[in-house]
């Protein structure tokens, strides 16, 4: 249901920005914008992943270096049945990871400093396993296609304010501003949405990856109250990318969340059978 649930998000997405581009260009205006976030979306395929660890001052590690934590990473992923990803440590002292690439073999997996001491062994696989479970599922290439369109919608609603167009001036007032309004607004609530139904489907895949749903149930009560404590300085559009909202210690809505309520993952786990 999820997965239906993203590509019906996906395609509402695609109709928004092509609306979006209509309504100020016409067909050709459609098809710009089309072309423009198809290339937009190409280069963040190949390149989101440095982007991604770069921006986290994430370091990569060797075995020798980590050998729990690769030996934990190699073996959920030989189960999983992909490629090794790569390893990274970020030096925050905030309990959170995250996974990147544009497909498992290209993925990388980071946490940080702050995980690392909080969390039990097992703890810490039913995290990896939750991490792998968005590289099997390429949920890195959804999320970042999503946040290009919804900040493509976004620009264009934007210029086309500044600099006017459409087929007639007259729609530049009020319709304009409405468009201007209600366009972005729209792209974040659809692009959040995907980011919530993934990660459920994550929790469930990282829990068959571990082989039980405990050890992931029992890190996220740890998570929740440990980036409560030491809340992580990120920039809010990569908040999605980890495995729980490093922004949770402020207050948010949970319609502009981009994870699912804590306390709704942790009983969805303690629901499945274990084994």
């Amino acid at each position: 249901m999820n997965t239906l649930k993203t590509v019906f998000l996906m395609t509402l997405m695609t109709l928004l920005l092509m609306w979006v581009g209509s309504h100020y260009g016409g067909m050709q205006g459609m098809t710009m914008g089309l072309l423009f976030g198809g290339g937009v979306n190409l280069f963040t395929y190949w390149f989101s992943d440095k982007i991604a660890l770069a921006s986290n001052g994430a370091r990569e590690v060797s075995e020798a270096e980590a050998p729990e934590l690769h030996a934990i990473v190699r073996g959920l992923a030989t189960r999983a049945g992909i490629p090794m990803p790569r390893v990274y440590i970020t030096p925050s002292m905030s309990p959170n990871a995250f996974a990147t690439g544009r497909n498992p073999g290209h993925a990388a997996v980071a946490v940080t400093q702050g995980i690392l001491q909080l969390l039990s062994r097992d703890e810490l696989e039913g995290v990896i396993g939750h991490e792998l479970a968005h590289v099997l599922h390429r949920d890195i290439l959804i999320g970042t296609v999503v946040a290009t369109m919804a900040g493509l919608i976004t620009w264009v609603a934007r210029m086309a304010m500044w600099f006017g167009g459409g087929r007639d001036r007259r729609d530049n007032g009020l319709a304009g501003l409405i468009m201007l309004i209600v366009a972005p607004i729209a792209a974040l609530l659809i692009q959040l949405s995907i980011s919530r139904a993934r990660e459920y489907d994550a929790d469930a895949g990282g829990a068959r990856i571990a082989g039980t749903p405990t050890g992931l149930a029992n890190a996220l009560e740890k998570l929740e109250r440990g980036v409560q404590a030491v809340p992580m300085n990120v920039n809010p559009s990569s908040a999605h990318m980890f495995i729980v909202n490093p922004l949770s210690g402020k207050s948010l809505m949970a319609l502009f969340s981009t994870h699912p309520p804590l306390e709704e993952r942790i009983a969805r786990l303690r629901s499945m059978p274990r084994g």
